[in-house]
């Protein structure tokens, strides 16, 4: 594809042109990454060792203690990987509601009891054993070094540590971890992690293992029961990942995988099945009339997505029946071009995260993502070895009726998704976006721009975006032109602008296979919502 490079949009970033490519959220996890590439290791070992430095530099969004996802092109096919990890064998209903009342309908929004099995880490060992050049414990050598040396708190950063502290403040080992003289570190102040440090020798030494079922395991457990928690060896133990088939849909011409339930990445793809019915080129890029019906298709999508999604044996449809391309007629002729609607879900029956991608010469191309989840996760971090835990176990429903009803050893949904774009069959595009809810959101607005306006991949990042939340409402970012945020308002969207870092927008790395690797390369963005960097060689 041609693309446009001109770039509308305030931003003094240019795309990167190379054979071997890392993009992340933080300068430093992408340099780990070329490091790695540099010492002969291929994509996978690349964004193993960015996703480790990850967990340091950004633990506002990530930890040692998060669930990860992954898509991977390895040469030949798509593989997807699954590692968010299943409740506690402890939890049911019964649980949560002796603890904190009949009236209670979610577990907690932090704390203990909203931490479910961490996949991440696991998830990096069944990457490195499979598709892996380097040895594992090479692959931690940059985290271990950025742990025990430390590094210097950039903007963005500090902005969602700083936001987060009072809420987080009094829950379990945040502030021996977090807050080092007794506050959030400031902009340019050198944060040092020993604790964290020591977990990854645990981890670089035993492949993981310490992790399930040793010196790390032991420690969590205890932890856990120590603050109440339910967590146990026995449940890190029986912990695995699931490698999984990317589920897909044809869009203009190419074709978009996302990760299968108990992720949310089918919400993108229905929403692109719905706007597939609309001639959306032909309405200029950032006009009322084109974000319009993005909203209202992403907000279709939504419906379904959070009346059915859930762990597979627990969905009431297939997948399969919620993309059938009859349905999605049948909802796209819902949508009002003059009217912005609160959508309720059909009947498919009759018919705080960070990502990273990295690419190399050989073809290789992996799309990676983890996460705690909302703000630094549950709050809790194990002491000894600075285990910031998810709190992923929010994401269940109390409810006997919800197909996410909790359950022993059973996933929670789950919203942060991996993405990979082919066409005719090959590799065209790793990448992902991060925030939430918004992440399908910006796979479809980002991929909208690409292929059906042909900007280029950074300014597809620059441009300004918008965020369903619920009913009607829509938040959208300072820099989109008022006289779109007035037009959308007077279809009856109830816009609000916002102009704060915290609220995410979708910041997401983007790496795009301009040819043969060897030859030509790769195309890679990074967005400026956080601290990031697309770099190669």
């Amino acid at each position: 594809m041609k693309f446009d490079y001109t770039n509308p949009y305030p931003s003094t970033r240019i795309p990167v042109f190379a054979r071997n490519v890392v993009s992340t959220s933080h300068p430093l996890a992408a340099q780990a990454g070329l490091r790695i590439l540099q010492q002969g290791g291929n994509a996978v070992d690349a964004a193993i060792a960015a996703a480790a430095v990850m967990t340091l530099v950004e633990p506002v969004s990530n930890g040692l203690g998060s669930d990860a996802f992954a898509i991977l092109w390895d040469g030949q096919q798509l593989h997807g990987l699954n590692a968010s990890g299943p409740a506690p064998k402890a939890w049911t209903p019964d649980y949560f509601l002796r603890k904190y009342g009949a009236d209670t309908t979610t577990p907690p929004q932090r704390g203990i009891d909203s931490v479910t099995v961490p996949g991440a880490v696991r998830g990096w060992v069944a990457l490195s054993d499979r598709f892996g050049k380097l040895p594992f414990a090479d692959l931690m050598a940059p985290a271990i070094d950025t742990a025990e040396r430390g590094y210097l708190l950039p903007p963005v950063v500090q902005g969602k540590w700083a936001a987060a502290t009072p809420l987080l403040r009094s829950q379990p080992g945040f502030a021996q971890a977090f807050l080092p003289w007794g506050r959030a570190p400031e902009i340019g102040e050198l944060f040092r992690f020993a604790a964290a440090g020591r977990a990854l020798k645990a981890i670089a030494r035993t492949k993981g293992e310490a992790f399930y079922n040793g010196e790390i395991a032991e420690a969590l457990a205890k932890f856990s029961t120590e603050q109440g928690g339910a967590l146990t060896v026995a449940d890190l133990a029986a912990y695995r990942p699931e490698w999984v088939t990317p589920i897909s849909r044809d869009y203009r011409g190419h074709t978009l995988h996302e990760i299968p339930p108990n992720g949310q990445g089918i919400a993108a793809l229905i929403a692109l099945g719905i706007l597939e019915k609309f001639d959306i080129a032909s309405l200029p890029v950032d006009s009322v009339a084109s974000q319009h019906l993005q909203i209202e298709a992403m907000k279709l999508a939504f419906a379904d997505v959070y009346r059915y999604v859930s762990e597979p044996s627990s969905m009431t449809v297939t997948p399969a029946q919620m993309l059938d391309d009859a349905y999605l007629a049948s909802r796209a002729k819902l949508i009002d071009v003059k009217k912005a609607q609160d959508f309720k879900a059909g009947n498919p029956v009759k018919g705080g995260t960070i990502y990273l991608t990295a690419a190399d010469e050989s073809g290789m191309m992996v799309s990676f993502i983890q996460s705690n989840y909302m703000g630094f996760g549950s709050g809790c971090v194990e002491p000894e070895f600075g285990i910031s835990l998810q709190n992923r176990g929010h994401g269940f429903s109390l409810k006997a009726d919800s197909p996410n009803v909790v359950a022993p050893g059973k996933r929670p949904f789950h919203t942060i998704i991996p993405a990979f774009l082919t066409k005719d069959g090959q590799p065209v595009m790793s990448f992902g976006v991060m925030g939430g809810n918004m992440q399908p959101q910006g796979h479809m607005q980002t991929l909208v721009r690409m292929l059906d306006y042909k900007q280029n991949l950074q300014a597809a990042c620059d441009a300004p975006r918008w965020r369903f939340n619920a009913g009607l409402e829509i938040n959208v970012e300072a820099a989109m032109k008022a006289e779109t945020i007035q037009g959308l308002g007077a279809l009856g969207h109830h816009m609000d602008v916002i102009n704060d870092s915290y609220q995410d927008f979708g910041a997401g790395q983007f790496i795009w296979r301009a040819g043969d690797p060897a030859v030509e390369g790769y195309v890679a963005a990074s967005d400026p919502r956080r601290d990031g960097l697309a770099a190669g060689y």
